[in-house]
């Protein structure tokens, strides 16, 4: 049989409410103690209906986590500079700021950590994405001229992230759009772009 037949396909509304579902069920208990029975109760459906669409329940939420709002958009933001376009993605939706997609990742954060079949498809699937985008935003500014000439982008595109969730899990601080703002200036920008051609050392004349 052909793989659509072996998995027939849930369209539209009743799909999303299995998402929903299995999102709600995330929230409430975490991916380690997420089950296919708990997600089929809370979306009023046959646990055999899940397993006729999903294999596992790694399959079920890494699908439901891309259909989570803000999830497809995939629009890159182009300010005209570094600082506006990463102020763009990560206070707007589906970024730092935004306490359902935190939660979600906090969800799962164990899960990364002791499940490497989960891992993968959350790196490739769920993360992947939001990086391709954040990477054409830095690619944008070295065209422009904005950063300097030696700046690894491997090294230095995940440190927003990584800084301010470091606050979040290991501090207890919640992330807020000034906060993020004030790590861009503070940190992020002077780590990465040229001086401001206005500001650069002069030599002393004679």
């Amino acid at each position: 049989m052909s793989p659509s037949t072996e998995r027939p396909r849930i369209e539209g509304d009743r799909e999303q409410e299995i998402f929903d579902a299995t999102l709600a069920v995330l929230a409430d208990v975490g991916y380690d103690r997420l089950t296919m029975d708990a997600v089929a109760a809370k979306a009023k459906a046959s646990k055999a209906t899940l397993y006729r669409r999903w294999n596992n329940k790694v399959s079920l939420v890494i699908e439901a986590l891309q259909h989570e709002k803000g999830a497809h958009d995939t629009e890159v933001p182009d300010t005209g500079s570094l600082r506006e376009d990463l102020r763009s993605v990560f206070c707007g939706v589906g970024g730092l700021t935004d306490q359902d997609q935190v939660a979600q990742f906090a969800s799962v954060l164990t899960a990364i950590a002791r499940d490497p079949e989960f891992a993968e498809a959350f790196r490739r699937d769920v993360i992947g994405p939001k990086i391709a985008v954040t990477r054409q935003l830095w690619e944008r500014a070295h065209e422009r001229g904005e950063l300097r000439d030696d700046v690894d982008l491997d090294l230095l595109e995940p440190a927003l992230a990584g800084i301010v969730l470091h606050r979040l899990f290991v501090m207890g601080q919640i992330p807020d759009p000034d906060t993020i703002t004030r790590v861009i200036d503070q940190i992020i920008l002077p780590a990465a772009t040229r001086a401001p051609a206005d500001h650069q050392p002069t030599q002393k004349e004679d």
